[in-house]
């Protein structure tokens, strides 16, 4: 099988650019390019410059030609000229960067969350963005979906058709379904002042996370348990979080057991912080697939998710599946996995079958396989 030459947009990972927090796109790209070349890929990493900047932080890929905006003022104006060549035989947008090249381009469109809910997302030029994003999904050759539930959205909010669409599930990689050291993990706990046994959400803050029932139903236990299990939300802020950073401010100044680690941006700090976690809860509005759940199941924790959106097809049974619009539902379930072994058990060893099944490697091959079979066309 002969190598193919991939570019990838890799502008989401370079540290210049996200500060060097990925959020789950980031993830999904570093991912990607890590293991790829496994999949018989050689892979390129071409990021867009900010706007005048030049190739200023860039770090990770190589510097395109020009910003995205400039490149899709371009696009728009001369749509069938001026496709920019790439030394390429695919292209992969991962982060709706699209425009028109003298290749074939393959997208992966995580979610329609912008255009279904844009009252989630960033109020600043809204409508111009998402008339943008669609006519960006346009220019794909093929489409990749991380999800079932990712396909009927794009169906019917992007208009994708049906048949550009392959779906590739998200993963982990080896090192997640390898066993900490118990000493590396209780250096790391000491670090952020975490106890063993808390209650652990990982995600940027915006309101589709949902974070503010989930700190509701927390601060809804008994006190004695609250004492005992910190409730630690590990994440950056995000769009339109104020309302939320505030209610975690207060209830640290009333001396609840809370703990926001915004910048923590080490992966195996992270690992450390999932092995540690007594419950993960994650009961999120709306997830395109959800990768934090398969982190947490790989990581040996017991996982409360949402009954909604992508998770169930995630999950697969293996997570204690909530109502996320119902706080009351969310602390009966986060006092389930608490204080119930036998449910602990059974949740801690389905997750650990499905994340065996969820793995960055078998994300690779399968995304591989979408390039072949776009370059068979």
């Amino acid at each position: 099988m002969s190598v193919l030459r991939v570019g990838l947009g890799t502008t989401m990972i370079e540290p210049g650019l996200t500060g060097g927090r990925l959020d789950g796109i980031g993830v999904y790209t570093q991912a990607l390019l890590q293991h790829l070349p496994q999949a018989g890929c050689q892979v390129t990493g071409f990021s867009w410059p900010r706007m005048g900047a030049g190739a200023a932080g860039i770090e990770v890929g190589q510097a395109m030609p020009r910003s995205f905006e400039a490149a899709s003022l371009v696009d728009l104006l001369t749509p069938k000229a001026n496709r920019m060549h790439m030394s390429a035989d695919v292209f992969h947008v991962t982060d709706y960067r699209i425009v028109r090249m003298d290749c074939p381009v393959v997208a992966t469109l995580h979610d329609a969350l912008p255009i279904k809910y844009p009252e989630w997302c960033s109020p600043g030029l809204r409508g111009p963005k998402n008339w943008l994003q669609k006519k960006a999904t346009a220019k794909a050759d093929h489409v990749i979906a991380l999800s079932q539930f990712a396909v009927d959205e794009l169906v019917q909010y992007f208009g994708v058709d049906e048949r550009r669409i392959s779906v590739v599930p998200c993963g982990v990689g080896a090192q997640w379904l390898e066993p900490n050291q118990p000493a590396a993990v209780a250096a790391t706990l000491r670090e952020h002042g975490l106890r063993p046994g808390y209650f652990l959400f990982v995600g940027t803050l915006q309101p589709r996370k949902n974070v503010e029932r989930m700190l509701e139903a927390w601060l809804g236990l008994p006190a004695a348990l609250r004492a005992e299990r910190q409730f630690v939300i590990v994440g950056a802020p995000g769009w339109r979080c104020e309302e939320l950073i505030h209610r975690i401010c207060a209830a640290q100044q009333h001396g609840e057991n809370v703990v926001w680690l915004k910048q923590l941006t080490c992966a195996q700090a992270l690992r450390h912080v999932y092995a540690g976690a007594g419950v993960f809860v994650f009961a999120s509005l709306y997830e395109g697939f959800g990768i934090p759940v398969v982190e947490a199941f790989a990581s040996g924790v017991p996982v409360l998710a949402s009954n909604s959106s992508s998770l169930p097809e995630v999950t697969q049974g293996a997570a204690l599946e909530v109502d996320p619009a119902s706080v009351g539902q969310i602390g009966a379930a986060m006092l389930a996995l608490a204080h119930d072994e036998a449910l602990r058990a059974r949740c801690i060893e389905a997750g650990r079958r499905r994340a065996a099944q969820l793995t960055w490697h078998e994300s690779a091959l399968q995304t591989a396989a979408v390039y072949r079979t776009v370059l068979s066309h």
